[in-house]
């Protein structure tokens, strides 16, 4: 344990529980309906309301070989490609093995996938996959689709769920395992305020961090909330440098800002072309699959292809597919379009890439335990070590399946003891000072810096200027506490948002600059080249007591195995660079 926390109130409520799941999208619901069934007391604390979660925006699908003449091995082989070279194979094949099966069972929960005349599930391609495998529902509402069934089956097992809740720091005992974590409630919920969930497990499943950057297809809770509590908990990260910038997104303007609607990759997968404005195609040639092409090799093309037309956009061209088809198929995507005024049935979308998904997080092992003992994660919010460098299209939804059910496995087998919460005024001698809240309005600020600094196109100059730039908001948020008169922000959600941004952010680029090499979706002008004899590895990041961000390298693309903070690694060499301090 860092001992280090978020500035706010102590708790004045509490609820006592077997188990606490942080979040609401597939991978928290899934773990926290397991849990419930085996008879655990279990307790579900999510952000906004139980479906708004990223789950729910998800539009393409989910992957798993289903079809016929499909097979595990034939998903584990695209998955490993994808990943370019650090996927970790021992999480990979746990995905494609279980993943079927999974679903099935997601059926059973009430999920209801679109399906052909003759009845069985209809399936897509998208990106990097060679077979039809992804199961998608209302043409282009998987999501919506799969968080409505889970949501429904969490009501009907009146599960005690505490909603509009941020949740804010770890809770420990005496020895540092896990004894909960506070929260506060945002006034709309059957709590007010700063309160406790007291459990002996707790699994964040928080989705992603998308929000660090200034246009995103992620909705606004994603500010990396997990992420941020694990490591001042002192649990290791991997892989923050790896975020997925999906390469079609409906392009609103160069100013515009937040969540960006999505345009599937399952639109490329039925068959529409990226084009520049002459009509060209320009993914011809490029790579084996063109539009179907891994998502990095795509958003690098459209990149290229803007910079050489200096344009801000390229287009989807997708006019062929008639109106019948983008009504049944994609009624979503052609309603979102058309409330933008662009009519896909008559013209080419305009789009550009932008922050969709974050294939790193907290590190876990196979059944999702973290460094810290009682502490597990899931979903976007984890590094399973699944999609390496770049995640394969649709992975996503399947690996916060799987591992939910191994995480439920393990509580459940586990079954562990509820243990007293180390008191706050106990816990006070010789601790490092709350972290300084940064004032909401430094949230556009940072998500300026990393667009600009840490976005598609990275160098060393564009770190160094954003590590800079982040370095001077936590030295500002840092000398206004100490300050004579101390100008420190109201603890409030905004200022704890922007404060959970700022570390992930600084996560990110101390990673990005350490990485000299272009791999999957780190992209590094200076560094064109991948380079495997140096950084076939992962990059693991913790938070030390006295602030300090530690960085250490794997030896190889497989995770060493998870191991209690502090204990030695001899799989893990520290970098020897300075890193950076945390705010």
């Amino acid at each position: 344990m860092t001992g280090i926390r978020l500035t706010a109130p102590a708790p004045g409520w509490a609820i006592d529980a077997d188990v606490v799941v942080v979040g609401s999208g597939v991978a928290g619901l899934t773990t926290a309906l397991r849990c419930a069934a085996a008879g655990l007391a279990t307790v579900v604390v999510t952000k906004a309301r139980l479906d708004d979660g990223s789950t729910r925006w998800a539009q393409g699908g989910i992957a798993a070989a289903l079809g016929e003449g499909d097979t595990p091995e034939q998903h584990l082989a695209d998955t490993l490609v994808a990943g370019a070279g650090l996927c970790d194979e021992s999480a990979v094949r746990t995905l494609v093995t279980e993943g079927p099966d999974a679903v099935r069972r997601l059926i059973e929960t009430g999920a209801q996938f679109d399906t052909t005349a003759a009845g069985d599930i209809a399936l897509t391609r998208e990106g990097g996959h060679h077979r039809r495998r992804i199961a998608h529902a209302g043409g282009d509402a998987t999501g919506a689709e799969i968080s409505r069934a889970l949501v429904e089956a969490v009501r009907a097992a009146a599960l005690h769920t505490v909603e509009n809740a941020l949740v804010l720091d770890l809770l420990t005992d005496a020895e540092g395992r896990t004894a909960g974590v506070t929260l506060h409630v945002m006034g709309e919920g059957q709590h007010d305020g700063v309160g406790a969930v007291r459990a002996p497990a707790v699994v964040l499943a928080t989705g992603g961090m998308g929000q660090v950057f200034s246009a995103t297809t992620n909705p606004a809770v994603s500010t990396g909330d997990g992420v941020a509590l694990a490591l001042r908990a002192g649990a290791e990260v991997s892989d923050l440098e790896f975020v997925q910038f999906h390469p079609t997104v409906l392009f609103l303007g160069a100013d515009s800002e937040g969540q960006q609607p999505l345009v599937s990759e399952a639109v490329r997968g039925e068959g529409a072309h990226l084009v520049d404005a002459s009509g060209t195609r320009f993914m011809l040639g490029q790579h084996e699959l063109a539009e179907l092409a891994p998502r990095d090799i795509v958003a690098k093309a459209i990149t290229r292809q803007m910079q050489l037309h200096g344009t801000e956009h390229m287009y989807l061209d997708a006019r062929h597919f008639g109106a019948e088809m983008w009504e049944k198929r994609f009624p979503t995507i052609l309603a979102a379009c058309r409330a933008h005024g662009i009519d896909p049935i008559t013209e080419p979308i305009p789009v550009a890439p932008a922050a969709h998904y974050a294939s790193g997080g907290i590190r876990t092992d196979l059944r999702g335990r973290t460094t810290v003992p009682g502490l597990y994660a899931c979903g976007e919010v984890a590094c399973t070590g699944v999609h390496g460098a770049n995640r394969l299209a649709s992975n996503s939804l399947l690996e916060g399946l799987v591992f939910a059910e191994r995480i439920a496995a393990d509580i459940v087998e586990d079954r562990p003891l509820p243990t007293a919460v180390v008191p706050e005024t106990d816990r006070a001698a010789g601790l490092p000072a709350p972290s300084p809240l940064l004032a909401p309005e430094v949230r556009t600020t940072i998500q300026r810096i990393m667009t600009q600094g840490a976005g598609v196109l990275r160098s060393a100059t564009s770190l160094a200027t954003a590590a800079d730039r982040l370095e001077a908001l936590h030295d500002s948020a840092a000398a206004d506490a100490r300050a004579a008169e101390p100008k420190v922000a109201v603890p409030g959600v905004e200022s704890w948002e922007a404060t959970n941004l700022l570390l992930v952010s600084r996560v990110l680029v101390a990673a990005a600059r350490q990485r000299e090499e272009t791999r999957g979706c780190h992209w590094r002008e200076d560094r064109p080249e991948r380079d495997d004899e140096t950084w076939r590895c992962h990059l693991v990041v913790r938070l030390t007591p006295d602030r300090r961000l530690v960085l250490s390298r794997t030896e190889s693309e497989g995770f060493p195995p998870v191991r209690p903070s502090g204990a030695p690694d001899c799989a893990a060499a520290p970098m020897n660079h300075p890193t950076p301090e945390e705010p």
